[in-house]
């Protein structure tokens, strides 16, 4: 499939880059953005330094991987194979890259991902700003009637992002707060991080085991 992910400056970042990881994983095409704000938020969360109008897009897959493996399930890391990328292609643009393809409808996707999305990001989307390429791109996937999943990570929610929320759910997106559920056997971090990432591989159509469904854990003997 392709994919556009964009990466805004909202808390959150393991939810992105877990997000990326899989999608590398699987051979999907992504078309990464990720924002300066972005930028920050990945270096203190999870300790990764890039510069993200440079962005090779190999090595920053690689590092995401390095930085989620100390929240690995029983201090085990099964899920990034050794050597970089497995199949995927990802493409990086600049935040004011207009002349990118995906800042065109006439470009075709299979959906769109803003993860974490920020509050002034919700907002721009809302809006129809267009001041960047995410929100371009954004825009695109709404007139399109293309599938969009948008990640607020944000508390406590005041009454303007609450209503941005809204308004964004009616233009036909899916707005998916990183809210993670605990009925899934919840023991490490990344277990919580996989329940959000999981949730927006279902609304893209994309098949995984990240998580065990409800109803489908095995009962206790």
């Amino acid at each position: 499939m392709k994919i556009v992910l964009g990466m805004t400056g909202a808390s959150g970042a393991a939810f992105a880059a877990r997000l990326l990881d899989v999608l590398d994983q699987q051979g999907h095409e992504v078309h990464l953005v990720v924002s300066d704000a972005a930028g920050l938020v990945l270096r203190e969360e999870l300790g990764i330094q890039v510069d993200v109008r440079r962005l090779e897009p190999g090595p920053f897959i690689q590092q995401c991987r390095t930085a989620l493996d100390r929240w690995g399930k029983d201090g085990a890391a099964p899920r990034s194979p050794a050597g970089g990328t497995t199949g995927g292609t990802t493409r990086v643009y600049s935040l004011s890259d207009f002349m990118a393809p995906i800042a065109s409808g006439s470009f075709l996707t299979d959906g769109m991902v803003v993860c974490p999305c920020s509050g002034g990001t919700l907002s721009a989307i809302v809006h129809g700003m267009g001041s960047n390429l995410i929100h371009r791109a954004a825009d695109v996937h709404l007139k399109e009637r293309r599938p969009i999943v948008v990640i607020p990570r944000e508390t406590p929610l005041s009454v303007i992002q609450l209503d941005n929320m809204r308004r964004l759910a009616e233009a036909g997106a899916i707005v998916m707060p990183a809210m993670p559920g605990w009925y899934h056997g919840v023991r490490h971090v990344m277990d919580l991080v996989d329940f959000i990432v999981a949730r927006i591989l279902d609304q893209l159509g994309i098949e995984h085991d990240l998580v065990e469904r409800w109803g489908s854990a095995k009962e206790s003997p």
